[in-house]
């Protein structure tokens, strides 16, 4: 293992009151759920019509929204 490294995960150890060995392992705990989420694919929406929205629509504005597809699908 590199030096410092090493020197630095004593200094945490020593600081968070842990061991040696649960920050090391900690460390690996943590490296490894980063690197599992990274290789998850990422997920390909599907997208009608252009694909992209229309100018001016929000959607964190929940009731502008509702407002909108009625307007564009209005019900029989």
């Amino acid at each position: 293992m590199d030096d410092h490294l090493l020197a630095e995960a004593k200094q945490r150890a020593a600081r968070s009151g842990l061991t040696l060995a649960a920050v090391i392992e900690q460390a690996l705990r943590e490296s490894f759920s980063h690197q599992e989420r990274r290789e998850q694919p990422l997920v390909k929406l599907p997208s009608w019509g252009r694909g992209w929205l229309l100018p001016g629509v929000d959607l964190d504005d929940s009731v502008s929204l509702l407002d909108l597809m009625e307007r564009e699908n209005p019900r029989p």
